[in-house]
């Protein structure tokens, strides 16, 4: 018999995710707009900068699978409630911080925050909502977490223009207060306790070393440190997953991806589209300021054409997962996608912006087709014993995807524009960037149809 919650305790639930993944994400996406003036204020140098957008993605993505096991071998609240207090106390530290090792600090904080929160919010969401119902949750929960993504550079613009870079930090707290106000009201379902389970440790720490290798390695192309850090980081995850098969109580069961094929495919699939995705914004933001002449309060008013989408239609497409096989409605998602990508890559300097706007519409309906059915299915997938390890992995490909795709568009742009600074002189530099990214993507966006068709059908957990 599948245990649910009652219906008010089930919207309190769905409230408190819901805001939690907003602000981990806003924050991440926003803070990049306030770099500049953070590096002027603190007199930071471009690495100083470099590492304040990079340092938060860094810990959380070294630390996903890990929290998401030890919540699952004892209590998902407590590290979900213990995550959104740290957050807290991070973001007030980053808003009153007088020194760049404060905020430093209080970012790589935010970051081992992030990954207590990523890796038990949608468990606790998806053991809280019945079968019926999980996927229309999912998708307000995914609505809320890609709008944060989207909607960081323009809020966070206006912040920092108005207001000061601190406004950045500080707008996450009456959000994470609340939602830490609300965390002792939660009854959803734990897993059961596993006293006999013990945490790897050893394995963690490898995990670790791999992940940061490779993160840091993607962040790097095209830089020659880049050749060294990716290879290293194969290495040592092979031998991650060498010492996960020996290991008693591993923190990753593989053999969820080597007996079930609906997670690994929809694993992979996630994978794919958010490398093929997570440049967009930042693409088009240097096409409609340099070559089209927008301003920034322009730009950022027609790119949140795609998150608006995203948001409206994400709890749609999760209510019609409920009724209709996810991996359908998914990978039509992914090929509407993928159509959006290519008509990006057909852009001009003359074409008209309502083109441009369309093709932002058209992904985000495709992001919002597949984001929450692919959730779904993913949790759906596995036991409810394995909840926060399933949370924590699709984290894991969305963070790695996003780090993927960022690291295409820097390799292109040190191709074709090379180390001299964007200006209108070589502004038309960025026509071969564009083209040439975006039909990238749009073919890894065909292959993540094939991997989503492949899936087959969802299991019945």
């Amino acid at each position: 018999m599948e245990k649910t919650e009652p219906h008010r305790t089930r919207l309190l639930t769905l409230l408190t995710t819901g805001i939690s993944s907003f602000v981990t994400p806003f924050m991440s996406s926003s803070i990049n707009i306030a770099l500049p003036a953070i590096g002027k204020h603190l007199n930071l140098d471009a690495i100083g900068i470099g590492w304040l957008a990079t340092s938060s993605l860094l810990s959380s993505a070294m630390l996903l699978l890990p929290f998401g096991r030890l919540a699952d071998l004892f209590s998902r609240r407590r590290f979900f409630a213990t995550g959104l207090a740290i957050y807290t106390l991070a973001s007030l530290a980053a808003t009153l911080a007088n020194s760049a090792t404060i905020l430093l600090l209080a970012r790589i904080l935010q970051g081992i925050a992030g990954a207590m929160i990523f890796s038990t919010g949608v468990a606790i969401l998806t053991a809280a909502y019945p079968r019926a119902t999980r996927g229309w949750a999912l998708g307000i929960n995914t609505a809320a977490t890609y709008f944060g993504l989207s909607i960081g550079p323009f809020l966070g613009g206006i912040l920092t223009r108005y207001l000061g870079w601190r406004a950045v930090f500080g707008i996450n707290l009456p959000f994470s207060i609340a939602a830490l106000l609300m965390t002792p009201l939660l009854t959803g379902t734990e897993p059961e306790p596993r006293p006999a389970e013990k945490f790897d440790l050893t394995g963690s720490a490898i995990y670790a070393a791999g992940v940061f290798s490779l993160m840091f390695g993607l962040s790097q192309i095209p830089a020659r440190s880049a050749i060294l850090l990716i290879p290293t980081a194969i290495l040592t995850l092979f031998a991650f997953f060498f010492w996960e098969h020996r290991t008693k109580n591993p923190i990753f069961n593989f053999r969820l991806f080597g007996s079930n094929r609906v997670f690994a495919f929809s694993n992979l699939a996630a994978l794919i589209n958010y490398s093929a995705t997570a440049a967009v914004s930042f693409l088009l933001s240097l096409y409609l300021q340099y070559l089209r002449r927008l301003s920034v309060t322009d730009t950022g008013m027609a790119l949140v054409s795609q998150p608006v989408v995203m948001a409206l239609f994400s709890p749609f497409a999760g209510r019609l997962s409920d009724r209709i096989e996810p991996r359908l409605i998914a990978s039509f998602g992914m090929a509407l996608t993928a159509l959006g990508l290519f008509l990006f890559a057909l852009l001009t300097p003359t074409t008209p912006l309502l083109v441009v706007i369309l093709g932002l519409v058209l992904v985000g309906f495709g992001f919002a087709l597949f984001s929450a059915p692919n959730t779904s299915a993913v949790m759906g997938a596995i036991a409810a014993r394995d909840y926060s390890i399933g949370s924590a992995t699709l984290a894991t490909m969305r963070l790695l995807g996003q780090t993927f795709s960022l690291g295409i568009a820097m390799m292109l742009l040190s191709i074709f524009v090379g180390q001299t600074k964007l200006t209108a002189g070589v502004a038309d530099r960025l026509m071969p960037v564009m083209r040439t990214g975006f039909i990238t993507f749009s073919i890894l966006c065909l292959f993540g149809v094939f991997a989503s068709l492949a899936r087959g059908r969802r299991e019945n957990h």
